[in-house]
């Protein structure tokens, strides 16, 4: 069961880091540029992106800040990047 999760949330976090990556370079903003004038460090922006880390949600919403959208946006478009009725729980 933990195993399960584990793998689930690795499959989160990478799908959150290509929908938080396809909208930045869609707004054609670096991550260099974003890094400087949000204080979000490089190696944050590039572990979110490739999925390497969980974000913390006062991350989320300075990403969402720095992408110049709501937060609730960016989830939306989370949601309908991922399979149809996924969630942690029923495994």
């Amino acid at each position: 069961m933990q195993q399960e999760y584990k793998k689930e949330r690795e499959f989160l976090c990478k799908s959150l880091g290509l929908t938080i990556k396809k909208l930045r370079q869609d707004k054609h903003k670096s991550i260099s540029h974003i890094s400087d004038e949000y204080d979000i460090t490089k190696t944050i922006w590039a572990y979110l992106e490739r999925g390497l880390k969980d974000p913390q949600f006062t991350s989320l919403w300075r990403i969402s800040e720095a992408l110049e959208m709501p937060l609730s946006e960016i989830i939306a478009i989370l949601e309908k990047e991922l399979p149809e009725n996924w969630n942690f729980i029923d495994k």
